[in-house]
């Protein structure tokens, strides 16, 4: 983990991680974390629509500009919905 609950003017991420890239750099990784007690209302991974996507990739460059890092970005989505925990790698 590289940054857990960044912010600036234009909102927070929450969390920002190093992974090993295929290509042998590191991908930074930006990953929304979507809570619900249950999957009732749906599932949390449906939270994160386009409205949200955009202001993630608006986060990230300036995430990246801040840190100056380059390179491969990808963005995931972690939905957990009770105890249950799923990672949705490249989700957008």
């Amino acid at each position: 983990m590289i940054d857990r609950n960044w912010r600036s003017s234009s909102g927070e991420i929450d969390l920002v991680a190093f992974s090993a890239s295929q290509h042998g750099g590191n991908t930074v990784v930006f990953c929304e974390i979507k809570t619900r007690a249950s999957d009732r209302f749906g599932p949390p991974e449906a939270a994160v629509g386009r409205t949200k996507q955009r202001r993630l990739r608006v986060l990230a460059a300036e995430w990246l500009a801040v840190h100056d890092r380059h390179g491969v970005i990808r963005f995931d989505v972690a939905a957990i919905t009770g105890v249950n925990i799923e990672v949705f790698e490249a989700a957008f």
